[in-house]
Parts: C-alpha cells; sequence; structure tokens
C-alpha cells in the first residue's frame, strides 16, 4: 500500500483537500438537517467539532501544495473541489434540487482555473 508521501505534490494536495472539503462541507451545512431544532450555538459546536477534522487535512494540504503551486493556484483548487464536494451534498444529502446554476458556476470555476493556471 502506498503512503501519501509517495505520491506527486500535486495528487497529494488534491487528495488531502478533498478530504477536509467533505469534512468542511459537512461542518457547514449538515446541521441544516440534523440539528435543525437545536438551538445555533449546538449546531455551533458540533460544526466547530467537525471543522478540526478539516484543519488537520486543509493546513498540511496546503503546506504539502504550496511547494508546486502559488497560493491563488491553491485557493481556486479549493473553490474548484468545494463546488464538486457541495454539488452531491446538496443534491443527496439535503436534497435539494439539481439547478443548472451549478453548471453554470462550475464553468466560471473552470474560467478562474484557466487564468491562474495557464503559464504554470
Amino acid at each position: 500500500m502506498h503512503s501519501l508521501q509517495s505520491l506527486p505534490i500535486s495528487l497529494q494536495t488534491v487528495l488531502l483537500l478533498l478530504a477536509s472539503n467533505v469534512f468542511m462541507t459537512f461542518a457547514w451545512y449538515a446541521h441544516l438537517k440534523n440539528l435543525s431544532a437545536s438551538p445555533w450555538y449546538v449546531a455551533a459546536l458540533a460544526s466547530w467539532g467537525i471543522a478540526l477534522f478539516e484543519y488537520l487535512l486543509q493546513v498540511p494540504a496546503n503546506r504539502i501544495g504550496y511547494a508546486e503551486f502559488s497560493v491563488a493556484q491553491l485557493k481556486i483548487m479549493q473553490e474548484v473541489i468545494t463546488l464538486s464536494v457541495f454539488v452531491p451534498f446538496a443534491l443527496l444529502y439535503l436534497n435539494e434540487p439539481l439547478k443548472w446554476d451549478y453548471l453554470w458556476a462550475g464553468l466560471c470555476l473552470l474560467g478562474a482555473v484557466y487564468f491562474m493556471f495557464r503559464g504554470a
């Protein structure tokens, strides 16, 4: 079995950001479904507990990725991954309807990716 460190820096970065985004998305939005009857501060404390795991993955992802990517590239990568995680979460977990706006937002992000990574 390969360790994460044996993978290319770009793949390490993407995998860690992907995993951190799963935790982030749950921290930010799962309380809307699971804790809707609870006071906001209960949801905030639960979210902070989940967000700890996000930071335990996101901070190393950015530190590893910074060896190969600029800060702006890391940020755009994060945004693309965020939308890639959020859309299935919204559809499957929160039962939100599929909207064309997800496609348009994704296309805008592809434009951002182009501008941040051209000439890299």
